[in-house]
C-alpha cells in the first residue's frame, strides 16, 4: 500500500522545493519525493508548507506536571539545585497510572507543536519507597504505552542512577526510586529490547550524569549496552550547571566533558544534553567525535543554567538538536526562537544562526535540528527524503501570521511571528495522521486525565 501527498513547498534536506509529491509504504517509509510535480488526481494536498518532523531528544517527561510550580522564591538565592529539591519532592509521588496519564497529554502536547518523536531520558523506576516493583519494568512500560497511545515515535532511555555524587557518594533518600545496578540495568534493557521493537521505538541508555554514575559502571553500561545493541543510542547529562563543573575538577582535576572524552568511548552514538559549560578546546574535542549537543532552550533558561556557544559548535562541525527536558514548554518552533534569542543576546547580533547555504534562520535552524535529533534517538527520522520515516508537519497557509507569504517566509513567521503551535495544521508520524486542524483526537480525553493526575500528584498527604 502506497499513501501520497502533494504540497506546493516543502522543506526537504537540500531546502526549499516546489510542488514536490511525498510518497511513504504501508511501514510508514518515504518511498518517493519529487519536486516539480504535476498536481496528480485524488492526493491530498498539504494546507501549507510541508516540513519534517521535528525529534524532541531530552524529555523527562513526569516533570511536565510540575511545570510552573516553582516559580517563587523558596530560598535567597534560587538555582537549578534548590528547583532539583523540590522536583524530587514531586517525583516522590508519582504512580505508575500518573506517569502514564502524565506521559499521554505531553505527547498529544508535542505531536500538537511539531515534535513527532521523544527520547524519553526516564528515571523513576521504583515505587514510591525505592523498592522495584513486582514487574521491574512497570514505568518503561507507562511511557511505552503513552507514546502508543498518542502515536509518539519514542525512544527509550532507560537512566543508570547509582550516587549523589562525585567520588561515589551514597545516594540520598530521595534519590531512592532512580537506582539501579549496572546488572540490573542491563536485565531490563534485554526485557524491554522486544517490547520497543514491536511497536517501533528504539531503546537506548542514558547514564545519567558524571556525577550520578561512577567510572566503573559507566564503562560496564556501556559495554553491556553495545553488546545488546552496537548502534543504540547513549545520552548523558554533561556540564549543565557551574558547581558541576567545579565538583568534576575537584575530584578528578579534569573538567566533566573533558574528562568524559578521555574516559569513554564518545561517537556519533552520543548525546551531550546540555554541554552548557565548555572551553573552547572542550568545544572543539567534543564537536569532533561525532557526538550530538542536546540543546534545550526553554529549560536551560528557566533553570538558569547559561547559554550554549552554537557558533563555536558550528565552527568544528557540531551536530545539534533542541529538547523540553522539563517542559517548562512544550513547542518545537519556541525552542527554535529561544536558541537563536539567546544566541542574540550573548552576541549582540542578529540571525546568527544563518548559514551559507540558509539564509533563512528558521530554515537552517529546522534542518540541523531535525538531522542532529535523528542521530541522537537512533531512528531513521532525518527529514523529508527516501528512506527516512514518513514524519511530516504541515503548516496552516491561511493562518494570519502566514497568509499570502512565501513558504521560507511562512516558515519564519511560524518561528518568529505566531503563536508558535496555532499556525500548525497537519501532523504525520510514520505516513499515520495524528493531528488535524491543529488537534489530536485524544485532546480532550488526555487533558483531562493529565489534570488529575497532576491534581492527586500536589494534593497535600
Amino acid at each position: 500500500m502506497t499513501n501520497q501527498l502533494f504540497a506546493t513547498d516543502a522543506l526537504l534536506p537540500t531546502g526549499w522545493a516546489r510542488n514536490v509529491l511525498v510518497a511513504w509504504d504501508g511501514a510508514g517509509r518515504i518511498t518517493q519525493v519529487t519536486p516539480n510535480s504535476a498536481v496528480p488526481a485524488g492526493v491530498a494536498q498539504a494546507p501549507g508548507p510541508l516540513l519534517p518532523g521535528m525529534p524532541n531528544l531530552h524529555s523527562h517527561a513526569f516533570q511536565r506536571a510540575f511545570a510552573g510550580l516553582t516559580e517563587y522564591r523558596a530560598e535567597s538565592q534560587d538555582s537549578f539545585w534548590s528547583w532539583r529539591n523540590l522536583m524530587y519532592r514531586f517525583a516522590a509521588r508519582i504512580t505508575p497510572e500518573s506517569l502514564e496519564a502524565i506521559a499521554t497529554w505531553l505527547y498529544v502536547e508535542m505531536l500538537e507543536a511539531g515534535y513527532t518523536s521523544v527520547c524519553e531520558f526516564h528515571y523513576v523506576h521504583h515505587d514510591q519507597g525505592g523498592t522495584p516493583y513486582a514487574d521491574d519494568a512497570t514505568l518503561s512500560l507507562a511511557l511505552l504505552r503513552a507514546a502508543r497511545n498518542a502515536g509518539m515515535g519514542i525512544t527509550l532511555l532507560p537512566v543508570l542512577y547509582q550516587t549523589s555524587g562525585f567520588g561515589a557518594k551514597p545516594a540520598r533518600a530521595d534519590q531512592a526510586r532512580f537506582i539501579r545496578s549496572t546488572d540490573n540495568m542491563l536485565s531490563l534493557l534485554e526485557r524491554l529490547t522486544p517490547l520497543a521493537q514491536a511497536q517501533g521505538a528504539s531503546l537506548g541508555l542514558a547514564p545519567h550524569s558524571l556525577r550520578a554514575v561512577p567510572p566503573d559502571s559507566l564503562t560496564a553500561a556501556v559495554r553491556g549496552l553495545t553488546a545488546l545493541n552496537p548502534q543504540a543510542p547513549i545520552h548523558i547529562h554533561i556540564a549543565e550547571q557551574t558547581q558541576e563543573v567545579d565538583d568534576c575538577v575537584a575530584w578528578s582535576g579534569q573538567r566533566p566533558v573533558q574528562w568524559l572524552l578521555e574516559h569513554a568511548p564518545v561517537d556519533e552514538r552520543w548525546c551531550l544534553v546540555h554541554a552548557t559549560h565548555m572551553t573552547q578546546q572542550e568545544y572543539q574535542d567534543a564537536a569532533r567525535t561525532g557526538a550530538v549537543a542536546g540543546i534545550c532552550p526553554t529549560t536551560e533558561a528557566n533553570l538558569g543554567d547559561g547559554i550554549f556557544d552554537m557558533p563555536l559548535w558550528l565552527q568544528h562541525g557540531g551536530r545539534w538538536g533542541v529538547g523540553s527536558d522539563s517542559h517548562a514548554c512544550v513547542n518545537a518552533a519556541e525552542e527554535l526562537l529561544m536558541l537563536e534569542y539567546g544566541q542574540r543576546l550573548s552576541l549582540r547580533q542578529r540571525n546568527v544562526l544563518a548559514t551559507p547555504a540558509q539564509s533563512e534562520v528558521a530554515a537552517a535552524m529546522t534542518l540541523q535540528a531535525v538531522q542532529g535529533g535523528a542521530q541522537a534517538a537512533g531512528r531513521a527520522i532525518g527529514g523529508l527524503a527516501v528512506g527516512q520515516q514518513a514524519d511530516l508537519v504541515a503548516l496552516d497557509a491561511q493562518h494570519v501570521a502566514l497568509r499570502d507569504l512565501p513558504a521560507h517566509s511562512m516558515l519564519s513567521a511560524h518561528v518568529f511571528g505566531s503563536h508558535r503551535t496555532s499556525a500548525i495544521d497537519s501532523v504525520w508520524v510514520a505516513g499515520q495522521r495524528r493531528i488535524t486542524g491543529g488537534r489530536h483526537t485524544l485532546h480532550d480525553a488526555a487533558a483531562q486525565a493529565f489534570v488529575g493526575a497532576r491534581s492527586a500528584t500536589i494534593a497535600p498527604d
